[in-house]
């Protein structure tokens, strides 16, 4: 058996989420439609990264096996058969048990939030107006890699072991109309990145000073987190990998 990584982006707004679910639109059902109607055959994808309902992505990935010999020719007929909102970008071929969810060494997000109504930026930012302390938002920023445990900002109802990230790299753009929050880290909990984003955009809005964002850190209890910023600002921006996962 022959293992191929398929490369994808989409616009989350349609999709109950990137994983397949029962009696829901899904990236993964679509996906998987696609490849049974073109190989008339039915394969078993395994993603990467677990995109929530109504988050989009620029790059994430699929794995799956065949014995078929697959090349990138494949990837205009597979398009020709996704909506218009998914698109395969690439096809792989890797080796052997490689996985794209745990070879996977760091993923990257981005926040979108627009400070002015833009009809071209509906459900792809947050249309936040507020005037807020932005210098603030930059020190917070700067302050959450000297972390790991991100207890503070992990949904409930969620089954990981731990609640250890390595932020690897983690900042505010601003400009006069766009504001964007980057951050890479090698693994993310459910919630965390609309946690962070909207614990920071509250905190700086009500003039909280930077040691309240450490102490709610510190406290491992996601009380005093605020994460109902909207999914529509949320981007899985790229997946990395160890090296020769992606021929």
């Amino acid at each position: 058996m022959q293992r191929y990584f398929i490369e994808v982006a989409y616009v989350g707004t349609r999709y109950s989420g990137f994983q397949v679910q029962l009696n829901a639109n899904t990236i993964q059902s679509e996906v998987s439609r696609a490849l049974k109607i073109f190989f008339n055959e039915e394969y078993e994808l395994t993603g990467s990264s677990r995109t929530d309902a109504g988050v989009h992505a620029l790059q994430n990935f699929f794995h799956f096996d065949t014995n078929k010999e697959i090349d990138k020719t494949i990837i205009y007929n597979l398009n020709a058969l996704l909506p218009y909102d998914i698109v395969v970008k690439n096809i792989f071929k890797t080796r052997p048990g490689a996985h794209c969810r745990f070879d996977a060494i760091a993923r990257t997000y981005h926040y979108h939030i627009i400070k002015f109504k833009d009809p071209f930026s509906f459900q792809r930012a947050y249309f936040y107006p507020y005037n807020i302390n932005t210098g603030l938002l930059h020190e917070m920023a700067a302050l959450l890699p000297a972390f790991n445990d991100f207890t503070s900002f992990s949904k409930k109802n969620t089954q990981v072991k731990n609640f250890y990230c390595e932020i690897k790299s983690c900042e505010w753009i601003i400009n006069d109309r766009f504001w964007r929050f980057e951050i890479k880290a090698d693994r993310f909990l459910r919630g965390m990145v609309k946690g962070l984003v909207g614990t920071m955009l509250r905190f700086a809005k009500d003039g909280k000073n930077i040691s309240e964002l450490e102490r709610l850190i510190e406290s491992k209890s996601h009380a005093a987190a605020y994460f109902s910023v909207p999914s529509e600002g949320l981007f899985l921006a790229e997946v990395d990998f160890k090296r020769g996962i992606l021929q």
